[in-house]
């Protein structure tokens, strides 16, 4: 059985029309667009002052608006919907770490886990 499914598996890999998909912008394009989340994706782990909640707000908005295109285009087109749904998953959280930081006290937090700066005159004397 797992011969015959691997077997399928290949037959459909070798023909006309996966080759043709592969030559396709229905194929290259989300190739492309996955740039964005995998980005936001490495940015999960940076300082969320660096944040632009501007920008944030504007990704998750031009991948609601790509998603339902990916969605009403014929043939549908899942490999773009799956691109925008993971980048408006990790632009939101991206939004509320923003939200988090700016707005909810983590700057305080932040400040007041910090040691205390001496001035460096002070400093020189010791």
């Amino acid at each position: 059985m797992a011969a015959a499914m691997g077997r399928k598996l290949v037959d459909s890999l070798k023909s006309k029309e996966f080759r043709e998909y592969l030559m396709s912008t229905h194929f290259w394009g989300p190739i492309a667009n996955w740039g964005i989340p995998l980005a936001a994706m490495a940015d999960l782990k940076k300082d969320p002052k660096i944040i632009s909640g501007t920008m944030t707000t504007a990704l998750c908005l031009y991948s609601l608006t790509f998603m339902r295109f990916a969605w009403r285009v014929t043939p549908r087109n899942m490999l773009l919907f799956a691109c925008h749904i993971t980048n408006f998953t990790v632009q939101s959280v991206q939004g509320a770490r923003c939200i988090e930081y700016n707005y909810m006290g983590g700057k305080n937090r932040v400040a007041a886990q910090e040691p205390a700066k001496l001035p460096v005159a002070e400093e020189a004397k010791k």
